[in-house]
């Protein structure tokens, strides 16, 4: 999808330095990526020691007695 944008050009080199892309297009891309898996993670957090899962980590392991 073709899309005109204005963005910070000061900004968009700095993504490009910590992302260590080379053009304007990977850039966007891999922040945008980025932006949806913490996003997605900080989702997952908000259940941290809210479910019951009842796993065995020895047994899922191999490590039965």
């Amino acid at each position: 999808m073709r899309t005109t944008i204005d963005i910070n050009t000061d900004l968009l080199t700095q993504a490009q330095e910590i992302l260590k892309t080379e053009s304007k297009k990977d850039t966007v891309e891999k922040a945008l990526e980025q932006l949806v898996k913490t996003h997605k993670r900080v989702q997952l957090i908000k259940y941290r020691g809210k479910i019951d899962l009842d796993i065995d980590l020895d047994h899922l392991r191999g490590r039965e007695s």
